[in-house]
């Protein structure tokens, strides 16, 4: 009797080793390890305000990375998924993904010509490239002849040939975007970070963040890209935990250079998605080497995080009291340091400050017209970003005492003010070049305005905004031969059409035959011309005929 049993688990250990089809309740047994495994809830407790997290701090946790998840927490996976099957009986059909779920509208994948190198090993931190074979090489060649063309219909033709290159999906994103078909540029965005997961080295790892890509190398600035797009998209969407996942694998990946400047944005995100104590965490651990109270956007943020754990009810009151006073202190040394945001933040928050506060100097228009324009960039920046952030009343409420407090300072001549003032004017003369590309990829009409005009003159390409000065190329881009740039608009379009037209005539044709050929099409395309000319003359256009009742009283149909 024990036989038909013993053969019956046998042959399905056998089903699962030979890596065929596995069965969904297996797949719910993996789904519910995962999630046992990256609880919160496991994870060791906060003391004071300190986390006693023994994870890395940009941990990425792979069930944060699906947006499908935060909004079942939101909506009920009823409202989320509504008919649709469960997402594990579609495993068995398309290759399971971390970054985006594939859906069955785009084209089959097939290999790119895209893959990723492992470079060396330094110190327990890997160091990757993402590399283009020479059919890639061709694709991309060809690209870049469409953008120069200035025609979306060209990178859309080039993307039916090759519905994955990554620079075109992320060109044509953009022009989506601008067009305001959001759905379209999103969908393009998660094809472009589908086709370079399908490339990711065996021993590449999303989550222990000691995987390194170097943005100075063209091949890998599209997945940061990619990422940065596909986060903005998510929190507009309303996603802000899964857009904070993104951020931390971005800034994973380049944590020294930080190329795109997300730490001018992971602050935002870790308080629409109620981090807080994320927040707190990395402005303790890096304050010390990185400065980020240098940084107006956590001078500000990092106080208001802690407010907001002072709010929390269900934290022991000694936590409690102790978030408050470091919130007291770090509010106070933000506006005696960057004062010049105060105005516009209660501007933008639509509160009238009391008269003394809007009277005072050091918190008045000087503060905005002193301060240098790399300086003004930042505050605009968190300004127009975070504002609707402080409009609680609880939070205008906490900051109005601390206010005044400031102001008592200034006017006693504290040495802090007198410090703040003078970092004021030897920082900040000049805002490096990933601040201009956070900027711009931002689309802050605040900050944008305040870009100098060496970067707004300048022409900034979606797949590529403002290239590292210092890039690290290991293929160039073909010479194309080039025509007489005195060839006039007829001249250019008959050469579209016909390539070796050349209605000057000019000496690059040896030979008396090659001559009298030129000089013979020169006279038919005149005749040509001529004709058109004449038919376009004769042209007469027919009025429609008129009604006698102009009013009409017939039946709509």
């Amino acid at each position: 009797s024990n036989k038909p049993r013993k053969k019956k688990k046998k042959r399905k250990t056998k089903k699962n080793s030979a890596g065929e089809t596995v069965e969904d309740n297996e797949l719910e047994d993996i789904d519910s390890l995962l999630e046992r495994i990256e609880d919160p809830r496991l994870a060791p407790q906060s003391q004071g305000g300190i986390t006693t997290d023994s994870r890395p701090l940009l941990y990425v946790e792979h069930r944060n990375l699906n947006p499908e998840n935060e909004l079942k927490r939101y909506f009920g996976a009823r409202a989320v998924l509504g008919d649709q099957r469960p997402r594990q009986r579609q495993r068995q059909y398309v290759r399971s993904m971390w970054l985006t779920a594939p859906k069955n509208t785009w084209p089959r994948y097939s290999k790119t010509g895209i893959t990723m190198q492992l470079l060396d090993t330094r110190r327990g931190v890997q160091h990757f490239t993402f590399e283009h074979h020479r059919e890639y090489q061709q694709v991309q060649f060809k690209f870049l002849d469409a953008v120069e063309s200035m025609d979306p219909n060209n990178i859309v033709l080039l993307l039916q040939m090759n519905p994955y290159h990554v620079d075109s999906l992320l060109q044509l994103s953009d022009v989506c975007r601008m067009q305001e078909d959001q759905e379209m540029a999103r969908d393009l965005i998660e094809r472009a970070l589908y086709s370079l997961e399908c490339a990711f080295h065996p021993v590449f790892s999303l989550t222990s963040g000691t995987c390194r890509l170097d943005y100075r190398r063209p091949e890998n600035r599209a997945f940061f890209l990619a990422l940065f797009k596909h986060l903005m998209f998510l929190e507009k969407r309303g996603c802000p935990r899964t857009a904070l996942e993104f951020c931390k694998l971005i800034l994973s990946l380049d944590p020294e250079n930080d190329p795109l400047c997300v730490l001018l944005l992971i602050d935002f995100l870790s308080l629409r998605a109620r981090e807080y104590t994320f927040l707190t965490r990395l402005f303790q651990e890096w304050e010390s080497h990185r400065n980020l109270s240098q940084l107006p956007n956590f001078a500000f943020s990092v106080p208001l995080a802690y407010f907001f754990l002072s709010q929390q009810e269900e934290r022991p009151e000694l936590e409690r009291s102790q978030a408050r006073e470091r919130a007291a202190r770090l509010i106070q040394l933000a506006l005696i340091m960057f004062p010049s945001v105060l105005m516009p933040l209660l501007d933008h928050c639509s509160v009238q400050p009391d008269a003394r506060v809007a009277s005072h100097p050091f918190f008045g228009l000087n503060a905005q017209i002193s301060q240098s324009p790399a300086l003004n960039q930042l505050t605009s920046l968190y300004v127009g970003r975070t504002h609707a952030l402080w409009k609680d009343p609880a939070v205008m409420a906490w900051l109005e005492p601390h206010v005044h407090e400031v102001l008592r300072m200034v006017e006693a001549q504290d040495a802090l003010v007198q410090e703040a003032e003078h970092k004021r004017k030897i920082r900040y003369q000049s805002a490096p070049r990933n601040i201009y590309r956070h900027i711009i990829l931002s689309e802050m009409k605040e900050a944008t305005a305040a870009l100098p005009l060496e970067v707004t003159s300048q022409p900034v390409m979606g797949f590529d905004p403002l290239p590292p000065l210092d890039s690290i190329v290991s293929y160039t881009r073909p010479e194309r031969t080039s025509h007489p740039s005195n060839e006039s608009t007829l001249s250019l379009f008959f050469r579209s059409l016909l390539p070796n037209f050349n209605l000057q005539g000019d000496g690059r044709h040896d030979g008396d035959d090659e001559a009298g050929a030129a000089q013979d099409l020169n006279q038919g395309v005149n005749r040509l011309m001529a004709a058109m000319r004449d038919m376009l003359a004769n042209i007469q256009f027919q009025e429609p005929p008129r009604d006698d009742n102009p009013e009409g009283d017939g039946d709509w149909d």
